[in-house]
């Protein structure tokens, strides 16, 4: 079942309680009701005999009886009970619980999995865990190379979001000839920043000397930009209202921010995302996946254990996709340098090694696996990905 079929069958759910509640309030109410009507009546005959007023009493419980409020709210709370009940097993059939069935035994190396745990807490900025789980685990030197890089980075991120441009800028010129080497507009984009903050805290002037004396190395490539902050001086004392407010932005920061941390770790050889976050984020999109070929596997009596290499392709996200590959759709192996993906005439694609395997010599003719198309092997050429 999938996750449309089950939204649904909440909505039903919804829909059941709120239907539920509003019956169980109009039963509460009438209720309500024939009480205050009867503690009226009692008011206004204080002074008539003791029989009457019994009489009050009397009709009073027969409306009660009639109305039945016990049994009607009992009534609507077993009912949705039930519903609530047939829904958690519903939920408890598609999503499976045990996913241990999706673990397999391999050989991993503990002081290999403990730096990159420290690593990825250094990533995240949280140093003192990170320091905690090295001191603890005994690998005081784990990951401790990428600690005060991260450290300094998280620090220019700090004074970022605080509108502090200068720490990250003095970080940028020293590093000016490594983001150069990579066409990073990065010193330029602060440099915008702290000019528009000049503009506006300091006036004309000062941003002009600041712009005369920053933008100049930056006018080969970035001369459209430098032309709207110049025309920003026309705005100086209206900039929210002029055709560059834009620049004003709070989401210029976050992507200076963004373009700063990438710059950073790109500098220090280390990926954007953290190798544990992407990977544990990898194995729950396929981990479903993973338990329906387990199940499957142990149905025919098979050992999921014992598999080399995956049986079917385990769907992930374009994130997850960080260059292009091509698996054989005979053989289910990867392309590499020595079998190359080779286009046949048809149009289908295989592996340089199934298509050697479908014919024994580049004359002879072969079908194609995936349509009466006939080629040979000498027909075939490499395609680049």
């Amino acid at each position: 079942m999938d996750l449309t079929s089950i939204q649904e069958v909440f909505d039903r759910v919804a829909k059941k309680q709120k239907l539920c509640c509003s019956k169980t309030q109009e039963v509460i109410d009438r209720t309500l009701h024939e009480f205050e009507a009867a503690v009226e009546h009692l008011d206004v005959t204080v002074d008539r005999s003791p029989e009457f007023r019994k009489g009050i009493l009397t009709d009073l419980q027969l409306k009660l009886t009639e109305i039945a409020p016990v049994n009607q709210v009992g009534a609507l709370q077993k009912e949705l009970n039930t519903t609530v009940s047939k829904y958690g097993k519903m939920v408890d059939k598609a999503f499976n619980p045990d996913i241990a069935k999706a673990y397999r035994e391999v050989e991993s190396d503990s002081h290999l999995i403990n730096q990159i745990i420290v690593q990825h807490f250094y990533r995240m900025g949280l140093f003192e865990s990170g320091d905690c789980f090295a001191k603890e685990s005994q690998e005081p030197n784990a990951a401790a190379a990428l600690k005060v890089p991260f450290y300094e980075m998280y620090q220019n991120l700090g004074h970022l979001r605080e509108k502090n441009v200068e720490p990250a800028l003095s970080w940028a010129r020293r590093n000016r000839q490594a983001l150069e080497a990579k066409g990073s507009s990065l010193e330029f984009r602060l440099h915008q920043l702290q000019f528009l903050h000049v503009l506006r805290t300091k006036g004309r002037i000062e941003a002009l000397e600041y712009a005369k004396l920053n933008f100049t190395p930056f006018a080969a490539e970035h001369m459209s930009d430098i032309q709207r902050l110049m025309a920003c001086l026309l705005w100086a004392n209206r900039l929210e209202c002029s055709p560059y407010k834009d620049l004003l932005s709070p989401s210029q920061w976050d992507k200076v921010a963004l373009e700063f941390t990438r710059e950073s770790c790109n500098l220090l050889g280390q990926p954007y995302e953290s190798p544990l976050y992407v990977t544990l984020s990898a194995g729950s999109q396929a981990l479903s996946s993973l338990l329906k070929l387990a199940t499957v596997m142990s149905s025919k009596k098979q050992e999921w254990a014992a598999l080399k290499q995956m049986p079917v392709e385990i769907e992930l996200d374009n994130s997850f996709q960080f260059h292009s590959v091509f698996a054989c759709p005979v053989s289910r192996e990867q392309s590499t340098a020595d079998n190359p993906p080779m286009l046949m005439r048809c149009g289908h694609v295989l592996c340089k090694q199934s298509i050697q395997k479908l014919t024994k010599s580049n004359s002879r003719m072969f079908k194609c696996p995936y349509c009466p198309f006939e080629t040979s092997a000498s027909q075939c050429r490499q395609i680049y990905f």
